[in-house]
């Protein structure tokens, strides 16, 4: 399976960066031999990759467009996933019990799109997309201080710090 460049994020975040640049062109994972099987079970999510690869898809495409361009119009993708499945609460000997009603093709799409929610209800601020304008991936910032900008150090960090050290030594040409 192909190395993805960030990896660990919530799961929302992390179905939108099964996709990623890498040397000017987008890179799909879902495209990859076993790479959608390879993130089901990394993610302990059930379902044929067969069956779930176009709710998926449909997951990762309405989490981006809220993401990157956030509104109304970009809600309804997220809506059209959710209106997939509920959840029912019972109480059961003191204790609460969850029960999803989801389509078992729509899980894991239904779960990305609940994680989204559950990110926006604890901090939204958090979610950030790389300060390196040639990356796609998002990242929940978890930093003390909430300052986090790229979605790693060791690659977009890097380079940005390397072109601004460019920038301040290189010799003017007269």
């Amino acid at each position: 399976m192909t190395r993805r460049p960030l990896v660990g994020e919530p799961l929302a975040l992390d179905l939108v960066n099964t996709q990623w640049a890498e040397r000017g062109r987008i890179v799909d994972l879902f495209d990859e031999p076993d790479g959608l099987r390879g993130w089901l079970a990394e993610h302990g999510l059930p379902g044929d990759p067969a069956s779930v690869e176009v709710p998926l898809r449909q997951a990762r495409s309405a989490l981006r467009r809220v993401l990157e361009q956030p509104g109304e119009d970009a809600e309804q993708g997220i809506n059209a996933i959710l209106a997939r499945g509920a959840t029912r609460y019972t109480l059961r000997q003191s204790a609460v019990q969850e029960h999803r009603d989801v389509d078992t093709d729509w899980l894991p799409s239904w779960q990305a799109v609940t994680n989204y929610l559950d990110l926006l209800r604890q901090q939204p601020t958090r979610i950030r997309r790389c300060g390196n304008p040639a990356c796609v991936l998002h990242f929940y910032d978890t930093s003390r201080n909430g300052t986090r900008r790229w979605c790693s150090m060791d690659g977009c960090g890097s380079r940005a710090k390397a072109a601004r050290h460019y920038q301040r030594h290189r010799t003017p040409t007269a």
